[in-house]
């Protein structure tokens, strides 16, 4: 009895204490995740980026192919002066036209040995807002927003096999390249096939080569006139 009597109190830790180490855990959990957050988010963006521009790459080396496939059919890459002929050819319904890319690229839409889908012509800018739908009605192929590269017309396979003839993203109307989209790169597909990416100068929104703008027409494969650019259509 003397011994249960005599039974040393448990030694419990007071209330005040006890509520005090609970905050100290939850506090250091949220530190925790704080830091592992912002260890993050300048990779989730640094990936997307990533994957945007290789998407991008896959895409302008099938426009490439596109490109040499209606060369070999009508004898010239796409321009003002094949519309007849892939009309006569193919009995298209397409709306074609020479004032864009979107106008270009529906050329080879009009054949179905050339292209197949719309995607190829499609990566991700500021001004092509949404995927390609693939729908090739009359007034739905290759609408505003569903082109995201640029067109160098009036070029032949027997030009420099290192003029560029797509690029990608430059910005509507100027020979500015957008320096946001693929972390201040540029994707420039040239006459032989070659996707290659080029720095943007983020002062400028140039890409320089030979210590000039790109489209200089100084630059040797423009043979000293200025490129004909077809931009794509803007929503």
């Amino acid at each position: 009895m003397d011994s249960i009597l005599h039974q040393p109190p448990e030694d419990r830790e007071p209330a005040p204490n006890r509520a005090r180490f609970s905050w100290l855990r939850v506090l250091g959990t949220l530190f925790i995740i704080t830091v592992i957050l912002g260890l993050l988010s300048p990779i989730i963006p640094h990936g997307k980026m990533s994957a945007d521009r290789t998407e991008a790459f896959n895409n302008i080396r099938v426009a490439g192919l596109t490109l040499s496939e209606f060369e070999s059919i009508y004898g010239k890459f796409p321009d003002a002066t094949t519309i007849e002929k892939v009309k006569a050819a193919t009995g298209t319904q397409l709306e074609l036209g020479s004032s864009s890319s979107n106008q270009i690229f529906r050329q080879l839409l009009a054949n179905p040995a050339i292209a197949k889908s719309e995607k190829p012509f499609w990566c991700k800018t500021a001004w092509s807002k949404k995927k390609p739908d693939d729908i090739f009605t009359r007034d739905k192929a290759l609408q505003p927003g569903e082109v995201g590269f640029a067109y160098i017309a009036g070029l032949s396979s027997a030009d420099d096999p290192l003029t560029p003839i797509v690029v990608a993203p430059l910005i509507p109307g100027t020979t500015r390249f957008d320096p946001k989209v693929y972390g201040e790169k540029a994707i420039i597909l040239r006459l032989d096939n070659s996707a290659t990416p080029m720095q943007i100068r983020r002062d400028t929104g140039e890409v320089w080569l030979n210590g000039m703008n790109l489209f200089d027409p100084r630059q040797p494969f423009w043979k000293g006139e200025a490129p004909d650019i077809k931009w794509p259509e803007t929503p």
